[in-house]
């Protein structure tokens, strides 16, 4: 990306890159596209690079195409044959990058499966979450996901992967063990584990995985309950997730919440605007601008959960619809904004499968807050402004475990804020200005 480049989080997880307006199959033919010319599509590269000049011609949101001619790009690229697909794909991505919009570009086809699956939420597989121990050097279980194959077969926290069907994980990657689980939904795959004292085979079916976006969890902060929900991506089930967490959180009588966006790189817009509805009654959530300029304002529906005080938690890789959210609930004065500034894409696209499995995004779309602010490589500055040390960074990348702990210093400083009832109604009518908040303000 050619954005002003920010460091990595620890927090991060995966960028998927930006708030996606559709996920669709679309066609340069329209809904009528017959089986004869899908099979054209698929058989002929040219007729692959003109789809994608199609869809770029009609829906960019720059009308004059960063100053380029972009007629004449497509006689240049309807000029040339092309032997290959990867010779037609070289020349969609240096057609692209003429538009000086790291957003717009072209997907082969694993690389546009991987964004619908991570889009849609769901994988194939079994259901775990990996990583390599860093003590022991091997492949271990940190999680059998709910109502998957691993947690009804037992799988448990602390499992040793030794092999997968067969083949040796010794200094295997997370990635690499991630594609040999993977599968069709309805194969099987083999495991060899260890536990103390304990090595065992097991073969497990895959199935489709709803992934967990939303994790949650009570915690009893100085006599007061608080709901903290971290959201890592906004996927297609991450508001339904999001609503089971503040429901089941209202339910165990919490006084506030903690809401955790560090890191979460943005996904589907309806998504951000779904879950803004359940923390805003009323008031204005997003606007976005087409290449017309027409405008369309989205509001809130007074659907809210609940009106118990809220806390942010934002970094440099909050982006997209994490900004989309924030910025909602900071100018609405509905929550008070901790962290660092965030990531700065004020950007919307739309994703189409083309003919051949491949894919494209398309920026369509200019969006800006509630108050008019374009956000656009600037980000959001957050109310209590604090950034965390290389060094706390480490430790909080070297035990996730203390993410969302005093030992957590945003998170601290967001318990301190929630604590100080008058101090929170003060940061929240600042006209979503960042402010100072010296020590002795803050009861930790």
């Amino acid at each position: 990306m050619n954005q002003s480049a920010k460091p990595y989080s620890p927090l991060q997880a995966a960028m998927i890159g930006g708030a996606i307006a559709t996920t669709a199959t679309i066609s340069i033919f329209g809904q009528a596209l017959t089986r004869s010319v899908h099979a054209a599509l698929q058989d002929s590269p040219k007729a692959l690079v003109d789809q994608v000049w199609q869809l770029v011609n009609r829906e960019y949101v720059d009308g004059k195409f960063n100053q380029q001619d972009w007629q004449a790009i497509r006689q240049s690229l309807l000029s040339k044959d092309y032997t290959s697909k990867d010779e037609a794909y070289v020349a969609i991505r240096e057609a692209l990058q003429k538009l000086g919009d790291p957003y717009t570009r072209f997907m082969n086809p694993k690389q546009y499966e991987s964004l619908t699956s991570q889009t849609s939420g769901e994988v194939s597989g079994i259901g775990i979450r990996m990583q390599v121990n860093e003590k022991t050097k091997r492949l271990t279980v940190i999680e059998a996901i709910e109502n998957s194959p691993a947690i009804k077969a037992g799988l448990k926290s602390g499992d040793e992967i030794l092999a997968i069907d067969g083949k040796s994980t010794l200094k295997m990657t997370v990635e690499d063990a991630s594609k040999l689980i993977r599968g069709q939904v309805g194969t099987s795959v083999s495991l060899d584990l260890e536990r103390p004292s304990n090595k065992f085979n097991i073969k497990l079916t895959r199935a489709t995985i709803e992934v967990p976006t939303v994790r949650y969890t009570l915690k009893q902060e100085a006599g007061r309950k608080v709901g903290y929900i971290r959201l890592q991506e906004f996927s297609s089930h991450a508001a339904d997730q999001m609503r089971v967490a503040i429901r089941n959180l209202n339910n165990q009588k919490v006084d506030s919440y903690v809401l955790d966006l560090r890191g979460n790189p943005g996904g589907l817009l309806n998504a951000s605007i779904e879950i803004a509805r359940m923390w805003l009654d009323d008031g204005h959530i997003v606007k976005t601008v087409d290449r017309k300029g027409s405008s369309a304002q989205t509001e809130a529906n007074r659907t809210a959960i609940t009106k118990l005080p809220l806390a942010i938690l934002v970094d440099g890789n909050s982006a997209s619809a994490s900004e989309i959210l924030t910025g909602a609930l900071k100018d609405n004065k509905r929550a008070v904004v901790v962290g660092s500034q965030t990531f700065g894409k004020a950007l919307v696209q739309s994703v189409h499968e083309l003919g051949d499995g491949s894919g494209l995004a398309v920026t369509i779309a200019h969006y800006y807050t509630p108050n008019g602010t374009d956000i656009n490589h600037k980000g959001i500055a957050p109310d209590i402004k604090l950034d965390l040390t290389q060094t706390q960074e480490r430790q909080l990348a070297s035990n996730p475990n203390l993410i969302g702990t005093n030992s957590d210093p945003q998170y601290a400083r967001a318990i301190a804020v929630l604590s100080n009832g008058k101090l929170a109604q003060k940061v929240t009518n600042q006209n979503s200005q960042s402010v100072s908040v010296s020590a002795k303000d803050l009861k930790f």
